[in-house]
């Protein structure tokens, strides 16, 4: 698969949606986790990251002007111990119960499904990050309806066991903007990862649209000994 420039790819794009990105920093020493949301209306423009029990959570940056939660308002990443779970929605909890009770990540999801905001059908995105004992590997997933049909869901899981220093792959909802906006397709995007934390998130933070951008969340773990460097960056302050 070709290394794509996420710069190249991000700045080409008005309206990827929601994104993750996991790999492997550039020196090989730490673990890299991306998410960043972009939004179209003002609802989904009116939000901040907020850090949360050592993961994150979207908060309404003008509560009088929050219309409705229900898609929103959830946590992206949580910590587990030496796991973290980053997604697109509230099946974030859907999969940290289902590891919490010694079940799979992919078991969690296959509970789940896009979600209901026809006509987009919104995928739903996750990834499963374990950093243990100077070694990582990392799962995506996607969930998504079939041709934008809502009778009929498909569920992709992704496994990266040994990732390479200096990449990742990259998984977003959307493929480009549109109206119903198409949703994302093929494998999960093998990109480059360049530089230290504070590089990176500049990178991607000024890739982004700057109409679209809401919240960008970074962070690199430590495989020497687990401890993280954390990067949120609002456009909302």
């Amino acid at each position: 698969m070709q290394m794509l420039d996420l710069k190249k790819e991000l700045t080409a794009n008005t309206y990827p949606g929601r994104g993750i990105i996991i790999g492997k920093s550039e020196d090989g020493a730490s673990a890299v986790i991306v998410y960043f949301i972009m939004g179209r209306s003002e609802n989904s423009r009116n939000r901040v990251f907020v850090e949360c029990d050592g993961g994150i959570k979207t908060k309404a940056f003008d509560e009088s002007k929050l219309s409705d939660p229900s898609l929103i308002i959830y946590a992206p990443v949580r910590v587990l111990g030496d796991t973290t779970v980053v997604t697109n929605g509230d099946q974030t909890d859907t999969v940290c119960d289902y590891l919490l009770q010694g079940k799979a990540f992919e078991d969690a999801l296959r509970t789940r499904t896009f979600e209901p905001d026809p006509p987009n059908f919104t995928p739903r995105v996750s990834g499963l990050v374990k950093v243990k004992d100077g070694t990582f590997e990392y799962k995506l997933s996607i969930l998504k309806s079939s041709s934008g049909i809502e009778a009929s869901a498909e569920r992709f899981f992704y496994d990266y066991p040994q990732p390479l220093a200096g990449e990742g792959r990259f998984i977003h909802t959307y493929r480009c903007d549109g109206n119903p906006i198409p949703s994302f397709e093929g494998e999960p995007e093998r990109v480059a990862i360049k530089g230290g934390i504070d590089e990176f998130t500049g990178l991607l933070w000024e890739s982004l649209n700057e109409q679209n951008k809401v919240s960008l969340f970074v962070r690199y773990i430590s495989l020497k000994d687990g401890t993280a460097q954390t990067r949120i960056v609002n456009k909302n302050r």
